[in-house]
């Protein structure tokens, strides 16, 4: 067991030194829906993901803007995270009617409210994470509620500067005396 333990430890320091975080990543997402994915830190723990999905059982397309928390597991670079943002959609097809002339699938673009939570890997440049991404429609769409889950995989544009070791600032009381 203490053999377990000690290479479990070992194994968790060498990918907290090894490993990179992200400060801004873009890539594929692929699930329920496909698209593109952009994700910003902007601070520690927080970041700003714009998603763009084409739908595959509607004939739409959704911008989406979420705001999300990060919680590390075991290292910063494997992290579960939540958050909530707005949606946007528009339709794609064009509208049919029937022979009276009334719209058969006619409805308003999308627009409402979307939670999200999953979980993330980031291994040097390739950051990969699941998510379920529920969203309820304040106006317009199909239906009032979408499930969506998908796996996105990102490549990491700028990486997050990482020291091992913060160096103390020493207070100077001696502030007639240069360092």
């Amino acid at each position: 067991m203490t053999r377990l333990s000690l290479i479990l430890v070992f194994c968790c320091f060498f990918s907290a030194l090894c490993g990179q975080s992200y400060n801004t990543a873009f890539g594929l997402r692929v699930g329920t829906e496909w698209g593109f994915t952009f994700k910003q830190r902007v601070l520690k723990h927080t970041t700003l993901e714009g998603i763009f999905q084409s739908s595959l059982e509607r004939e739409e397309v959704m911008l989406t803007a979420l705001a999300e928390q990060h919680f590390p597991v075991l290292t910063r670079r494997f992290n579960i995270y939540m958050g909530g943002g707005i949606h946007k959609g528009w339709r794609t097809a064009e509208t049919e009617y029937d022979d009276a002339g009334n719209p058969i699938n006619d409805y308003d673009n999308p627009f409402g409210l979307t939670t999200i939570f999953g979980a993330e890997i980031t291994l040097g440049r390739l950051n990969v994470s699941y998510d379920f991404k529920p969203a309820m429609n304040i106006s317009g769409g199909d239906s009032r509620f979408y499930f969506q889950t998908g796996v996105s995989l990102r490549y990491v544009l700028f990486k997050r500067k990482w020291k091992l070791f913060k160096k103390k600032k020493k207070f100077n009381w001696k502030f007639w005396e240069k360092d």
